[in-house]
């Protein structure tokens, strides 16, 4: 393993020796003791650190959705003047990392606990404003929590196929198809001006999309009220309660 500078933070040094002893021998070289070694610690240190080895891989977790959302954040674009490009872009973002770095995603995808948890939401919530800005101007063509389920669901099974495929077939064209089947399973052809579609179902997901978290006019109770008319709205068209 060649040398590196070890940050002044002991924690630190035990996750970064873990991620590099995962991405070079997998996950049966991250032993308690190998890490320890690998940080120029005891072993004793990994446990007053993170409790066991499941603490550890927490740790290891959280620290990969960090990275991850670092880059995201770095290219976030609050106004893009093509969500749907950007919507490839995100994509083909989630599937690099997975491509690349193999082992560190399948630790980040297994974890569960609170911090690594937190994480995975910070960087969905960069994923359904990715969906809310496609439907309030017009190219949903679904609910955007399906939407993001099939965003969500292409990504991670195009890394799995990837790395399941032996080297000699992969093709890339794979990747370029999955992500353009699901560009055309959650966007129209073309946006649509949300008045003059037959229905109110996109009226509705482009207002639902368009409201903030606070108006300043509706109480909290009023608020959740709305949402869930115009949710379903946009479902299945259907009128609200008690129309």
């Amino acid at each position: 393993m060649p040398h590196r500078e070890s940050p002044a933070d002991p924690r630190r040094r035990i996750i970064e020796a873990a991620v590099e002893l995962l991405e070079s021998g997998g996950p049966g070289a991250v032993s308690t003791r190998a890490v320890a070694a690998a940080a120029g610690m005891q072993p004793p240190a990994i446990y007053r650190h993170f409790g066991d080895k499941d603490g550890l891989l927490e740790a290891v977790a959280e620290y990969g959705y960090a990275r991850f959302l670092e880059s995201k954040r770095a290219q976030f674009d609050p106004a893009p003047q093509d969500p749907v490009e950007e919507l490839r872009h995100g994509w083909d973002m989630v599937v690099e990392f997975g491509i690349s770095r193999p082992e560190l995603f399948a630790v980040m995808n297994r974890a569960t606990g609170s911090a690594s948890d937190a994480a995975h939401h910070a960087g969905l919530e960069i994923l359904r404003g990715r969906v809310r800005r496609l439907a309030a101007a017009g190219w949903l063509r679904v609910d955007e929590e399906l939407a993001a389920q099939i965003i969500q669901a292409t990504g991670r099974g195009g890394v799995t196929t990837w790395h399941s495929t032996p080297v000699e077939r992969r093709d890339p064209v794979l990747l370029t198809v999955l992500r353009e089947s699901m560009v055309a399973a959650v966007t129209r052809a073309e946006p649509v001006v949300p008045a003059t579609e037959s229905g109110p179902a996109p009226a509705a997901r482009a207002l639902r999309a368009a409201l903030p978290d606070d108006t300043g006019v509706l109480s909290e109770a009023e608020q959740r009220l709305l949402h869930e008319w115009l949710t379903r709205l946009a479902g299945d068209g259907g009128s609200p309660p008690g129309a």
